[in-house]
């Protein structure tokens, strides 16, 4: 993925940017043992068909990694730092999902900014928050 970039100074209300990944079995399995999170939702199909999803979910939390990715190679980019973020996950991210992650300037108010974060799969929005951050300036 090619990183970019963008100094406060050229950040816009409204400006967004996305990221697109499809969600694999190796991406679930990776992200358990980064985190220790062996949830059998996410990773036993025996366990999970006995759940309201009927099969196995992504972590929502590997959803949220999304955003952050937008939010540290794209917009605002590089250098910019998480102060906060707020998640609700609104629907299941199964195997073979494509998951759109978009990121918009909300406000701005000095090097803080403050971004509409949001992960869709087609036309459900299954991760659903805001994130303030502080962008580098040109100066």
């Amino acid at each position: 993925m090619p990183i970019q970039g963008h100094f406060v100074e050229d950040l816009r209300v409204g400006q967004s940017e996305t990221f697109t990944k499809t969600v694999s079995e190796r991406d679930i399995q990776q992200f358990a043992e980064v985190t220790g999170d062996v949830n059998p939702v996410h990773l036993d199909e025996s366990y999970a068909a006995t759940t309201r999803f009927k099969t196995r979910i992504a972590h929502g939390m590997l959803g949220a990694g999304f955003i952050s990715a937008v939010i540290g190679t794209k917009m605002p980019g590089p250098g910019t730092i998480y102060l906060g973020q707020t998640l609700k996950f609104m629907a299941p991210v199964k195997i073979g999902d494509t998951v759109v992650a978009r990121v918009e300037v909300a406000a701005i108010s000095g090097k803080r900014v403050t971004l509409k974060t949001t992960c869709s799969v087609g036309d459900t929005v299954v991760i659903d928050g805001e994130a303030t951050v502080m962008v580098p300036s040109k100066g």
